[in-house]
């Protein structure tokens, strides 16, 4: 694939200029990604993160208490509980 059908592919518009300067570096970047295909990765487990780090996690507890009637009571118009706005629809 050249650089000119990846860009546009990406929908990415590049000058010829452009294109010609990305070229040696996507070359690069290939060469690398395919020098990963000749290690053996056999034995080695997948990992979604390097680290055995634990994510912390606030506690589940509620914190903001039913404010909808306190909410609704500034809209011009409300009906079961939701705000009601004019159709904003062309042609009608």
């Amino acid at each position: 694939m050249d650089v000119k059908q990846i860009a546009e592919l990406a929908r990415i518009r590049l000058t010829d200029e452009e294109t010609a300067e990305i070229g040696p570096q996507m070359e690069k970047i290939i060469g690398y990604v395919e020098s990963m295909d000749a290690l053996d990765t056999a034995d080695i487990p997948p990992t979604a993160h390097p680290h055995d780090a634990a994510m912390p996690l606030r506690p589940d507890v509620v914190s903001n208490t039913n404010r909808r009637d306190e909410l609704l009571a500034g809209a011009p118009l409300a009906e079961s509980g939701l705000f009601v706005v004019p159709k904003v629809i062309e042609g009608q």
